[in-house]
Parts: C-alpha cells; structure tokens; sequence
C-alpha cells in the first residue's frame, strides 16, 4: 500500500484592524494583529493579500476618502517593513462607502468598528 500524504486545507484568518479617529497610524493593538499577518504571510509564501481600508461616517466624503488611503498605505508598509515582499500586499482605501456597522445616528463604539483596515486575499 503506497503511503498517501495528508494534505489540510488551513484557514487563514487575517483579524482586521482599528484605528483612532481621524488617526491612520498603527496603535500598539493594532501591531498586534498585523505581527500575526506576517507570521501567515511567511508560512504562506505564495499568498498575495489586499488591504482594504476604511473610515467612519464623520468627515467629507473627499476628506474620508484621503484618509482611508493613508490608512491603507501605513498597514501595507508596516507588513513591507517585517519583510513581506511588496508585490505580495497592496492596499487601497474605500473612505465611508462600506460600513462594517450601518447606522444613521452612530455611537462611538459603532463609529470604531468602522475605522479599519480588513484583508483580503487575492492568492493563496
């Protein structure tokens, strides 16, 4: 009898990360989740991710739209600066046009919730 390899399918999960309001630097908290991003970007060589990055509803379209790209770009190059080779991550901001939490008059902590950068991934 030939010896057949048992061959898993992982689930990668890459946990989306926060920001401070008005803010697209990496929190403490955040450097957290995107140490555990590169650690699967490592063991997965040939995974490509995209960053989607997004806002809350406070803000000029415009405005929200410029700072969902600089969010973009800080996660993207925090996952560059551990290594990550560039052509395996890019980013891209979606300002407030896709909500996490939908809500008209918003709370704080649903405000938070969609302030984040979330991953997609492209190639596995």
């Amino acid at each position: 009898n030939p010896i057949q390899e048992i061959v898993k399918d992982t689930v990668i999960a890459l946990n989306e990360i926060y920001f401070e309001y008005n803010k697209s630097n990496i929190t403490k908290e955040a450097a957290f989740e995107l140490n555990k991003a590169v650690e699967a970007l490592k063991a997965n060589p040939n995974m490509v991710v995209m960053v989607k990055a997004h806002t809350d509803s406070r803000g000029t379209d415009q405005y929200n739209m410029s700072l969902s790209n600089r969010r973009a770009k800080s996660t993207v190059q925090y996952i560059i600066s551990k290594g990550i080779a560039k052509a395996r991550i890019s980013g891209q901001g979606y300002g407030e046009s896709e909500p996490k939490v939908k809500c008209t008059e918003c709370t704080e902590e649903e405000h938070a919730k969609n302030r984040r950068s979330e991953f997609l991934i492209v190639k596995q």
